[in-house]
């Protein structure tokens, strides 16, 4: 086999391995907010009344906006993928831009909703939390470990496009050599995968 084909198989495996790390990578993932969510079930269906009232005193228009936020931010990151297939750099930058712009969109609102409920006292530690229902408090308990878990692999994706785009920017990535920034937006799914579970399960289900 010559210089050139043994390069060419070597390069093929590397990626089959980078990308196989990344699916295992994302299943350890599913399994934490899996047991997560599984926890939250069997809360929710031994308090069913206080995680009703705790739903209520979300924002559902907050909810719904960071989901089509999300929404559009893995449709950005997709398009990136196509424009490097289409060897099209400067676009491939700007869609990365865009999504990584609409992470901190996310992050701010959710930082105004979650200073909201400091406020008026639905926080851990203040006195009214205090005085909530055992299972009301729970949820928010939840609420708040479950949406910050998530929050942090927001800030965590939007880091690991950041380095895609340098990536790009220094001839790295190529329209012969994306699966770095295929990994970064299979992870940008996963975010955007587990908020669509989250919103209905905290936000809708009443």
């Amino acid at each position: 086999m010559s210089d050139t084909a043994t390069h060419i198989v070597e390069h093929h495996l590397d990626e089959q391995a980078s990308k196989f790390g990344m699916w295992l990578f994302l299943f350890t993932e599913l399994l934490l907010f899996g047991g997560l969510f599984l926890v939250y079930s069997i809360y929710r269906y031994l308090n069913q009344d206080d995680f009703a009232r705790g739903g209520s005193e979300l924002d559902m228009y907050i909810g719904a906006i960071n989901t089509v936020i999300l929404l559009t931010s893995s449709l950005s990151v997709a398009m990136s993928i196509t424009a490097i297939q289409k060897n099209n750099k400067r676009m491939a930058v700007i869609l990365l831009w865009i999504t990584i712009v609409l992470a901190l969109v996310f992050l701010v609102n959710k930082y105004f909703e979650w200073s909201h409920k400091y406020h008026v006292g639905l926080y851990p530690g203040t006195e009214t939390f205090r005085t909530l229902p055992a299972g009301e408090g729970l949820f928010f308990l939840l609420y708040y470990f479950m949406t910050g878990l998530h929050g942090v692999h927001v800030i965590i994706g939007a880091i690991l496009l950041g380095f895609v785009i340098e990536r790009v920017l220094d001839g790295k990535i190529t329209s012969e050599n994306y699966v770095f920034q295929e990994n970064g937006a299979l992870y940008w799914h996963l975010v955007d995968l587990i908020w669509i579970y989250l919103f209905p399960l905290f936000y809708l289900i009443h």
